[in-house]
């Protein structure tokens, strides 16, 4: 049963649906009209068809965006490194990043903004939807040893390497001897085998994968760094949400819906993860899922975009005023 779901989630070849493939992206179009006579406010949402975007998903299909008189287009990227820029073309009128990814955006000069939470730590440091594994047999016992090591992350200068530097510092270590490679997270368990690094940051699903193929949990780096760590959410720019202040407070009202329907069905999680993704019933049935809430914790945040800082991954402090709702 292990390998059918290695080979259900190691490629992750996400079906590429969307809630209302119909349409063509609203290119930030959403106009404050569609109230005044009765039509609904179409928006498209740029997502990664991951865990972490279900309660978006749910949100759609429980009818809480329809609600907010929004007509909602979900539209899945390969990576990340769409996102952001689908924001500032317009492809996109909101989309869902990780923390950091919009620190760096601002950090470079474009004014982005999150309006809604995504996903946040679950703050159990042995059980987390993220954690630094190392080979069953492995003589790296604690961050610290990671020090002078090869360390896989998914993306170089993220919130990946950014928390592992972190808690590798507070154990004692040196994070600037940690040595980061970049390896997608399905090829991430295959590398460690192989010893092309000796650790390896994974997310669920595959981090469920990798642990019952043996692997050892040495760091839930997410949860160590900050049990109220907010990891991911969703964002605009802020001129677009200067210019439709209405539509964006009907968006950040029906994804606080859905993120609270999240937290309190996690059955109904594990369901919708099923209609975009091929991570089958046994993988859906034992990942760890992170935790929903619709409140940002701000010292969390903070102290997130300090260790950036320090790190040399932001250039300069991060303003939360402009970050944060």
């Amino acid at each position: 049963m292990k390998h059918s779901i290695k080979l259900a989630v190691a490629s992750l070849a996400v079906l590429t649906l969307t809630a209302c493939s119909s349409g063509s992206p609203s290119g930030g179009a959403a106009e404050e009209s569609g109230a005044a006579n009765g039509a609904l406010d179409k928006i498209t949402v740029g997502v990664i068809p991951i865990v972490d975007t279900a309660p978006i998903w749910l949100g759609d299909k429980q009818g809480f965006f329809a609600d907010e008189g929004l007509d909602l287009e979900i539209e899945t990227a390969t990576g990340g490194s769409a996102i952001v820029p689908g924001i500032q073309s317009g492809s996109y009128d909101f989309a869902f990043s990780n923390f950091i990814s919009v620190m760096v955006a601002n950090d470079k000069g474009l004014d982005m903004k999150f309006v809604a939470n995504g996903i946040s730590t679950t703050g159990d440091t042995k059980s987390d939807v993220g954690s630094v594994i190392v080979k069953g047999d492995s003589k790296i016992t604690s961050p610290k040893d990671l020090a002078g090591k090869k360390v896989s992350v998914n993306n170089l200068s993220n919130i990946g390497d950014t928390t592992i530097k972190s808690i590798v510092k507070a154990d004692g270590g040196d994070p600037s001897s940690v040595e980061f490679v970049e390896v997608p997270f399905p090829d991430a368990p295959a590398a460690l085998e192989n010893g092309i690094v000796d650790a390896a940051w994974i997310l669920e699903p595959f981090q469920s994968v990798a642990l019952d193929s043996g692997a050892k949990m040495l760091s839930a780096n997410f949860a160590e760094f900050d049990p109220e760590l907010d990891v991911a959410g969703y964002f605009t720019s802020t001129e677009y949400a200067e210019k439709n202040p209405e539509v964006t407070e009907k968006f950040t009202r029906a994804m606080n819906k859905s993120l609270d329907y999240a937290q309190e069905n996690p059955d109904a999680v594990r369901d919708i993860v099923g209609t975009y993704t091929k991570i089958d019933d046994a993988g859906r049935a034992e990942m760890v899922l992170p935790r929903f809430r619709s409140e940002f914790n701000r010292e969390a945040a903070q102290k997130l975009g300090d260790a950036a800082q320090s790190f040399g991954t932001l250039s300069k402090p991060v303003d939360l005023d402009k970050l944060l709702p």
